[in-house]
């Protein structure tokens, strides 16, 4: 199969998955010949965010007082960037998160923060693949 066949036999997969919405072909529309690095560039840093985000929230919840608005702070800034590139199961999860936030719930937050770590690090590899098989169909993007 080739490159092309396989980025969109994945793409298509993340959509039928749930891990995507509609707003990442909203994001890829966005891309021209002028900006033709630019939903990598996008996805590469939700993944970076996303990945402290994640830490924060760790090391946020594993304090014996949890402070609960910075814990929805950081869960609201995930949620945002996630509906911004079109992750659904991560922006599903984090509302779930935000309610939990609001209860003040310790263990609540705890399991939730599982599931989006879950959400989120299936989604990154996939993302990752997502660009290394853009880059095999598109040639290598040159080093800046």
């Amino acid at each position: 199969m080739s490159a092309a066949n396989q980025l969109a036999a994945l793409v298509s997969n993340m959509y039928a998955t749930g891990l995507l919405d509609d707003q990442f072909q909203q994001l890829q529309m966005l891309q021209d010949p002028s900006a033709p690095h630019f939903v990598s560039e996008v996805v590469t840093l939700f993944c970076q965010d996303g990945e402290r985000i994640i830490g924060e929230l760790a090391k946020l919840l594993d304090k014996p007082n949890v402070d609960f608005d910075r814990v929805d702070a950081f869960v609201h800034q995930l949620k945002g960037s996630s509906a911004s590139v079109g992750a659904q199961k991560v922006k599903n999860t984090c509302i779930q998160f935000r309610e939990f936030c609001q209860q003040k719930s310790k263990d609540g937050c705890l399991k939730t923060l599982e599931t989006v770590r879950t959400n989120f690090y299936e989604l990154r590899g996939k993302f990752q693949t997502m660009l290394q098989l853009e880059r095999q169909v598109n040639g290598f993007p040159p080093n800046n």
